[in-house]
């Protein structure tokens, strides 16, 4: 799981795209902490934070050496602060790994539309983040480009971003919709598809924007028999939009509905990207601190007693069968293959014993790095998963049961 923050000039202009003619002088948070961010991440069970660097408005939250749109010319710490030093410091400090997204669309710089001359500032700009601010998990980016049909032509060169990329941060993975490392999975929902593969046909995702249905089902779905591994990410934000809107600040999610997220992306292969976007003082608001606290809470508490942590296991072809100690009552199954032997289920039953008799409880299609499946209360000694694969012998790490929350 991964923390997503939309910060920037839009945070006080009260927009989600920005114009790119916003004066330095909006961005001026009066109490920024991006410790307390990375706190409450950490509190939520996160492992990473992603900073909007750069929007789509141009305006730099580092005092980019190639444009003066940036914190540098606003008031901002007189001019002298650092959003991008202080996120990663304050991210490290808690012991997540820190990324970073900068939008390729820049509606405020002048050369956006000449394609050579603006791929050489979005590449002055990319180097200035991948040397300057240490290790970075995750580049993220979009294929986001919302002129129009009549508006200014930019042609991205991916290859050359992606080449900076492994040259100065050759561990950090890259996102987008067509990889190379993560995936999009199609939607801001945060929903993975069902079935979900690591693999995908780079043939039909050949770029980030590309569009049309075929690309939308491989987005959220991959390909068994597809010849790269582009894990999905699922994007959503806490809120209904992106950035911090204090008109929204009754409609933060529940615990309850990012509990529902969480089994949605990494309860079906994928992983979570959460947006919590920090208000105009700079910090996380109260309605998302307290339900972030609270789903964290919530998420140790259903995990953390594996019903089947002791039980005896045999394995019998495809199948796996679990016997505890003693019957015990559970409401949810987590399974894992061993993901680095490769995807290799392509649908599964869940049974339990009952008077000699199995008893189908649940089904699905693919596990990957993780499955986690509701089911009405049951109590057994015995369960019973079901493989079914064309694509190579199945490998379950991890049969898991539990009594958590429905």
């Amino acid at each position: 799981m991964g923390l997503f923050l939309h910060f920037g000039v839009n945070t006080f202009t009260d927009r989600e795209w920005g114009l790119g003619n916003e004066a330095e002088s909006v961005f001026n948070p009066s109490a920024l902490d991006a410790r307390q961010w990375a706190r409450v991440a950490k509190a939520g069970g996160f492992r990473r934070m992603i900073l909007t660097a750069k929007h789509h408005d141009g305006f730099c939250l580092w005092p980019s050496a190639v444009t003066t749109h940036s914190v540098k010319s606003s008031p901002w710490r007189d001019g002298h602060g650092d959003v991008v030093h202080e996120f990663v410091n304050a991210t490290r400090a808690e012991g997540l790994e820190p990324g970073l997204y900068l939008s390729p669309w820049d509606r405020h710089e002048p050369s956006y539309g000449d394609s050579p001359r603006y791929n050489d500032y979005y590449c002055a700009q990319l180097t200035e983040l991948l040397t300057r601010y240490g290790p970075l998990v995750e580049i993220w980016f979009d294929g986001a480009n919302g002129e129009g049909p009549n508006g200014k032509k930019q042609n991205y060169d991916w290859d050359r971003y992606h080449k900076l990329i492994r040259q100065h941060q050759p561990r950090a993975l890259i996102f987008s919709d067509a990889g190379p490392d993560i995936r999009w999975v199609g939607n801001e929902d945060g929903s993975a598809g069902d079935p979900n593969w690591c693999a995908v046909d780079p043939v039909v995702v050949p770029y980030p924007g590309a569009e049309g249905d075929a690309v939308t089902k491989e987005l959220q779905h991959g390909d068994p028999h597809g010849s790269v591994w582009r894990p999905g990410e699922a994007d959503v934000s806490i809120r209904p939009g992106w950035f911090w809107h204090e008109a929204e600040n009754d409609k933060v999610k529940s615990p309850s509905q990012l509990l529902d997220l969480y089994v949605s992306s990494v309860g079906r292969n994928a992983g979570l990207l959460l947006n919590v976007p920090p208000n105009r003082a700079g910090l996380l608001s109260d309605p998302d601190v307290a339900n972030l606290k609270a789903f964290g809470e919530a998420k140790r508490a259903w995990f953390s007693h594996n019903l089947a942590g002791s039980a005896f296991v045999r394995h019998e072809e495809t199948d796996v069968v679990l016997t505890l100690a003693k019957p015990a009552e559970f409401d949810t199954v987590v399974m894992r293959e061993e993901i680095e032997r490769g995807q290799k289920v392509e649908g599964f039953t869940v049974e339990t014993e009952d008077s000699a008799n199995w008893k189908t409880i649940a089904s699905g299609t693919t596990i990957g790095a993780k499955r986690i499946v509701r089911v009405n209360p049951v109590t057994a000694a015995r369960v019973r998963v079901s493989m079914q694969t064309s694509v190579g012998h199945p490998s379950l790490a991890e049969v898991a049961l539990y009594k958590g929350m429905l």
